[in-house]
């Protein structure tokens, strides 16, 4: 089974609504550590890349991809923008022309994204940072690859390894962003970008497993 561009699409539908349910619980987390933003831009950002779909919707993956990158480092404010417009800028490279997605190019375009994420904000493991549910949703994604599990299994495997390691964030102390200003007050709270990631995680999950 593979992702279908009708499903990426979707995906990205999907998205925009959690954020936007979502937005006061992310704004919550960020108050705690951030500037309290989070949130409203991840709502706002995932708004503007939905009303911008239909001018993309009959291109392929890559552009769709980079279209939503495009217009997320363009309408978000705060590391937010940045740092998930270059997930899927990047990622849009390994869609480049395809029309579906088998589970190891779906990882292959997460792996090209993460690595862009991880490059641009200098992120290590357990800096408390939205690279530490990326990695993990990874390894799983591989191990799924190996085992030739397929697709709607593997990405409901990797939204609960994204939940595991989104909750782990919890525990950790911040070393990047401005979470890392608290020092050791950062210890105890959920890092906001690392539950965007989980939520988007599980999205795509529940998109795959409809069609599965």
């Amino acid at each position: 089974m593979t992702l279908s561009k009708q499903q990426v699409l979707e995906w990205l539908l999907r998205c925009a609504e959690v954020f936007t349910r979502e937005r006061d619980v992310l704004t919550q987390l960020d108050t705690e550590i951030g500037d309290g933003d989070h949130g409203l831009n991840m709502s706002r950002g995932f708004n503007k890349v939905v009303e911008k779909l239909p001018a993309v919707a009959d291109q392929d993956i890559g552009t769709i991809l980079k279209n939503t990158g495009m217009t997320l480092l363009s309408s978000v404010g705060g590391a937010s923008g940045p740092l998930f417009g270059t997930f899927f800028i990047r990622a849009a490279q390994a869609a480049n022309a395809k029309q579906s997605l088998d589970l190891a190019e779906l990882q292959q375009v997460i792996q090209e994204g993460v690595a862009g994420v991880a490059m641009r904000g200098k992120a290590e493991p357990g800096d408390k940072t939205l690279c530490d549910v990326w990695w993990p949703v990874l390894e799983s994604l591989g191990q799924s690859v190996q085992q030739q599990r397929g697709l709607p299994q593997a990405l409901q495997q990797a939204a609960v390894r994204a939940e595991q390691a989104a909750l782990a964030t919890i525990p950790m102390q911040a070393r990047k962003g401005r979470a890392s200003y608290l020092g050791e007050r950062s210890i105890g709270h959920q890092d906001p970008g690392a539950t965007s990631v989980m939520l988007m995680m599980k999205t795509l999950a529940a998109v795959a497993e409809k069609a599965g």
